[in-house]
């Protein structure tokens, strides 16, 4: 786990106070990271889902989570994040649990959206509350608004809310433009 937050005594104390053998606790002083990592990776829960509903295997997968941990990290810098923090707990700790867990709540609505269910029958059946829905609304305004590039976050986003179906979404996120992996 990973507390954050500007005060190092404080953070320190939650460390000391938090772990023991079974669980131990690190810090970062980069809350703003920490918290955007925390959010936006619900959204790649749900791309995620969608990828395991509509049958696609690991390496997909895989690659989909690496671009989309390059895309939550853009947002982040935006915001004042620090970068380093998306790769560490906060971030990819974070977003492989969210997105290869059986019990993640967002994987779990992606995946149904994958086998063809409709979001509003999905959310209408769920006890908890699957944070990344409303995240992905939110975050793609806001990469709108701050001309930040998260095409994966836009693709959900019209899954989500604009009707769009999870393979045209797909398709479209493969035949962007190439470009090297590096550039942002």
């Amino acid at each position: 786990m990973v507390v954050a937050g500007t005060s190092e005594g404080l953070n320190r104390a939650v460390q000391e106070a938090l772990s023991h053998e079974a669980f131990r606790v690190y810090t970062n002083p980069d809350a703003v990271g920490v918290e955007v990592a925390g959010a936006l990776k619900n959204i790649l829960g749900i791309a995620a889902g969608i990828c395991d509903g509509l049958g696609f295997g690991d390496n997909a997968k895989a690659a989909l989570l690496t671009r989309g941990l390059v895309e939550i990290t853009r947002m982040g810098v935006c915001l004042g994040g620090r970068q380093s923090t998306f790769f560490g707990l906060a971030g990819v700790g974070d977003v492989v649990t969210t997105c290869y867990s059986p019990f993640g709540r967002n994987r779990s609505v992606g995946e149904r959206i994958g086998r063809g269910e409709s979001l509003e029958t999905i959310l209408a059946g769920m006890v908890n509350v699957a944070e990344g829905v409303a995240t992905t609304r939110s975050v793609h305004a806001l990469a709108r608004e701050r001309q930040v590039e998260m095409p994966i976050t836009a693709e959900v986003h019209q899954v989500l809310f604009e009707g769009k179906s999870p393979r045209s979404a797909v398709s479209d996120l493969m035949v962007r433009l190439p470009k090297v992996e590096w550039d942002t």
